[in-house]
């Protein structure tokens, strides 16, 4: 196995409350486009009555662990939600809405320079891009690196910590494999190929 930085527990944690943060912003916008201002507060009561307290005298791992587990019950209450209420349609276009909020949050300072280094290099920019993915993955679930190379990245997950919490499929199949590699496509130019195998999978990430 590759050697990667390994993300503490407390990066991890604030990790999920960033996204969480996202998700209380798109989420909503999405919705009241669609649906209007009262299907969002239904949304929200439903997120609400599956939260659970994060305490503040606990370890950073277990604030994690809850704060994991909030994230979770969103985004799997968001898609049943929407399928509910829009269905099949209403999911693709709430994908979409989520591959922008991904390109919106990986847009600045970071991605002008990852373009410039691609243009001179685009296999250092590759190297770049396979660092950061290997790091940021890691408070999604655990993971080892197999293989990192200027051409190719591949990530194996033994167990997806996503997959522990009933009711995920739909956020591993549209969220996790779906989503994930149209964006990867389309900001950084690169192919994500996933071979789930019940729990584990695959994740191999070349460059396009």
């Amino acid at each position: 196995m590759v050697k990667v930085k390994q993300m503490s527990d407390s990066q991890k944690y604030n990790s999920v409350l960033k996204s969480m943060t996202r998700c209380y912003v798109y989420i909503p916008a999405f919705l009241q486009k669609h649906l209007g201002d009262q299907t969002v507060a239904k949304l929200k009561d439903i997120w609400n009555s599956g939260f659970r307290q994060i305490p503040q005298d606990v370890s950073a791992g277990e604030k994690y662990e809850i704060a994991y587990s909030n994230w979770v019950w969103l985004a799997k209450s968001t898609y049943s939600f929407i399928r509910r209420e829009l269905g099949e349609d209403g999911v693709r276009q709430f994908e979409r809405a989520e591959i922008e909020e991904l390109k919106q949050q990986n847009s600045g300072i970071t991605m002008l320079m990852l373009r410039l280094i691609r243009r001179l290099s685009p296999a250092s920019a590759f190297m770049m891009l396979a660092k950061q993915l290997s790091y940021q993955l890691q408070w999604l679930t655990p993971l080892n690196v197999s293989e990192f190379t200027p051409h190719r990245l591949v990530v194996q997950i033994p167990h997806c910590k996503i997959l522990d919490f009933a009711d995920t499929n739909e956020v591993c199949r549209i969220g996790c494999q779906s989503t994930y590699s149209i964006w990867l496509a389309e900001q950084f130019r690169t192919q994500l190929q996933t071979e789930r195998h019940e729990s584990s999978c695959i994740k191999t990430i070349i460059p396009l």
